[in-house]
């Protein structure tokens, strides 16, 4: 019954698991104006940070103080990307030309690049939202590669949601409950991995 004990991997892994299921709730629920989307997703890093370290009073607590903390720049670093994104969006379906399809993927690649360190800067590091904005794009280059393993991450979230949706629709209730929250679960390590020299 080793496998039980409170501080063997797979208990550590469970417990990692449903805390990951309620930053997804939360932050499920604190998305819905849209507008607020960058302040749940900083929430949800720092919750998820907090929560593998055992740290804070509790992921709903953890979850709570960090939007309310981060809300104003994370709102303001999410609002350019939610408007590029309308715009990709927008070119990807509408705009079948041809010669753009250069310019889309090379938008399409920055907004990636940047969408998957900004909200982790915030909620690691205290800076203004300019630098912060900047600093996205400098780790998501410079660290390519962990980059590369965040997206393929979400990639693999996106893929399982597109698959439920055409051919196994009764799995989508669980993935939606799983959600982005148990993503960040592994984007976690990653990026504390990568912030470590930054933080002494």
């Amino acid at each position: 019954m080793h496998w039980l004990a409170p501080d063997s991997k797979f208990m550590r892994a469970w417990g990692n698991l449903v805390d990951g299921v309620l930053v997804n709730l939360l932050m499920l629920v604190t998305s819905l104006p849209i507008v607020t989307v960058g302040a749940a997703l900083t929430a949800g890093q720092d919750a998820c940070r907090k929560s593998e370290n055992g740290e804070g009073k509790g992921v709903a607590a953890n979850y709570f103080s960090s939007f309310k903390a981060n809300f104003v720049k994370a709102t303001l670093l999410w609002l350019p990307f939610l408007v590029v994104l309308i715009g990709l969006i927008y070119s990807w379906v509408v705009l079948q030309i041809t010669p753009l399809l250069i310019p889309k993927f090379a938008v399409s690649i920055l907004w990636l690049i940047g969408f998957e360190w900004v909200f982790a800067l915030q909620a690691r590091f205290e800076n203004s939202v300019g630098r912060t904005l900047a600093n996205a794009f400098i780790f998501g280059v410079s660290h390519i590669a962990m980059t590369v393993v965040l997206v393929a991450v979400d990639a693999v979230f996106v893929a399982l949601l597109v698959a439920c949706w055409f051919l196994m629709p009764g799995g989508l209730f669980l993935l939606i409950i799983l959600g982005y929250g148990t993503m960040l679960m592994l984007h976690v390590p990653v990026t504390e991995r990568v912030f470590k020299p930054y933080l002494r």
